[in-house]
């Protein structure tokens, strides 16, 4: 239930939106007024009767960071020794493929889940889209249940991107069983359940439903790759994938279909508005026009780019040719952490260092891609900045660490003095979800005994 609030007193206020409209002007009242989880009102504002109030004296306040592409299964997999010094495509093969098998039981989803989603909301993220693929023909519970349960629980607003596969890479050998693709009329009539069940493409929803096939070049056919866009468009559904992670998706594409990674996608109706990608490393300039032109948006994953040496997204030459460019930290296993302030700090420094350029990118464009720039690219039009109007998605940012002391620019502190941030109060259509650093009434202790416990196991009964 949602509970009016005034934000109060702010030092300063990040808006989310891009260039002039980045900051707001706090001579003119930074205080923000929540009411039936919107927010109704900005500027110097009194409290109204039996409404909370949020003294956010030396605090920064943003729009709740948006995470546009993880995979929450990963959050028990973090830094295992056979995969920590590996690129992608070993990596894929020592980790998430053989892994898979401990996720046969329901609890070890749902606990890696909970790790996630707690991790990115003590981070400042009130938005989280999840690439599930861990989906097989026999599975025995309801892997889509689960982790939207877990989203609802902790009050964040939740996509589920239905990932999946028709057939499996050469290159994995003996797979387990939980690894077992899908038919392609399995997978349809499971995403149309999904979005029977749990998809609201309203403005303000908190659950949507995206169809997700894992991998557009390597985990379908091509012409199964159509019937899924379709698919997708009758049920007014999203699209979502990876591509272009890194230089091995180019020469598959150049040397199987004889084209690029964004041609081969355009050729199967897999650009446009409603579709977005992770990574999107290695793109021609025309590629990226293509996208700017065909409005084909980007999860950008810093960190776990720099981690697998995949390179470097040309995000730059995105925003400057109009793609819809977002935020996101990718899985677990291929980050070791799930932190959205700390993928913002990444993002600001490592085009400054890929172009050798100081000037590539400022804070003020990074907190738009993670914010409204998320919104845009997932089409969920009702979030992602702090706006009269808008959803009441916010994150109060303390700055009583040491690492900001001596900032002359306190507005930009989260993201350009790094580390782990303090969140005074983190508010997720109009609930608050974090206060003073903790979620309220949550079991920390016990997360991390079963999370323990599960890494124990896997530990005892190596792949």
């Amino acid at each position: 239930m949602s509970t009016d609030l005034l934000i109060k007193n702010p030092a300063a206020v990040m808006t989310g939106l891009a260039g002039s409209a980045a900051r707001l002007n706090i001579a003119t009242g930074g205080d923000i007024r929540i009411r039936d989880g919107k927010i109704a009102a900005i500027g110097k504002l009194s409290p109204e009767p039996n409404a909370r109030v949020i003294d956010a004296t030396d605090c920064v306040v943003y729009p709740g960071w948006i995470n546009t592409h993880h995979h929450l299964f990963q959050s028990l997999l973090k830094g295992i020794p056979a995969g920590i010094n590996l690129a992608l495509l070993p990596w894929l093969s020592a980790v998430p493929v053989p892994y898979r098998r401990f996720f046969d039981r329901e609890e070890a989803l749902r606990v890696a889940a909970r790790i996630g989603i707690v991790e990115l909301l003590l981070s400042g993220c009130t938005t989280i889209a999840d690439h599930q693929y861990h989906y097989y023909p026999e599975i025995a519970y309801d892997a889509s249940a689960a982790v939207f349960s877990e989203a609802e629980k902790l009050g964040v607003r939740f996509s589920l991107l239905r990932g999946g596969q028709t057939h499996m890479r050469i290159i994995d050998q003996q797979p387990p069983k939980e690894c077992t693709p899908e038919p392609l009329d399995m997978i349809l009539r499971r995403i149309a359940d999904d979005t029977a069940r749990f998809h609201d493409g309203s403005d303000f929803s908190m659950r949507r439903v995206v169809s997700a096939i894992t991998t557009p070049t390597w985990s379908c056919k091509p012409d199964e790759l159509r019937e899924l866009a379709r698919h997708a468009r009758n049920l007014s559904i999203h699209l979502h994938s990876h591509l272009s992670e890194t230089y091995d998706y180019v020469r598959y594409c150049r040397e199987v279909h004889n084209t690029t990674p964004i041609d081969f996608c355009e050729k199967y109706e897999w650009l446009g508005p409603d579709v977005w990608f992770a990574h999107m490393v290695h793109l021609s300039q025309a590629e990226i026009e293509k996208c700017g032109a065909t409005q084909t948006g980007i999860s950008h994953c810093p960190q776990s780019n720099c981690r697998l040496a995949s390179g470097v997204a040309p995000v730059p030459d995105m925003l400057k040719a109009n793609v819809p460019v977002s935020l996101a930290v990718d899985g677990a296993a291929s980050n070791e952490a799930a932190d959205m302030a700390n993928e913002a700090h990444t993002a600001w420094m490592v085009h400054r260092a890929a172009k050798q350029d100081a000037a590539a990118i400022d804070a003020e464009t990074v907190i738009h891609i993670g914010t409204q720039g998320g919104a845009r690219t997932m089409g969920w039009h009702g979030i992602g900045s702090i706006e009269v109007g808008k959803a009441a998605d916010l994150s109060v940012y303390s700055l009583d660490h040491p690492r900001y002391f001596g900032l002359h620019d306190v507005a930009v502190g989260p993201v350009v003095s790094g580390g782990s941030v303090d969140c005074k109060a983190v508010i997720c259509n109009g609930r608050v979800v974090v206060e003073n650093g903790a979620i309220p009434g949550f079991d920390m202790e016990r997360l991390k005994h079963d999370a323990k416990r599960l890494v124990d196991m896997m530990i005892a009964n190596p792949v």
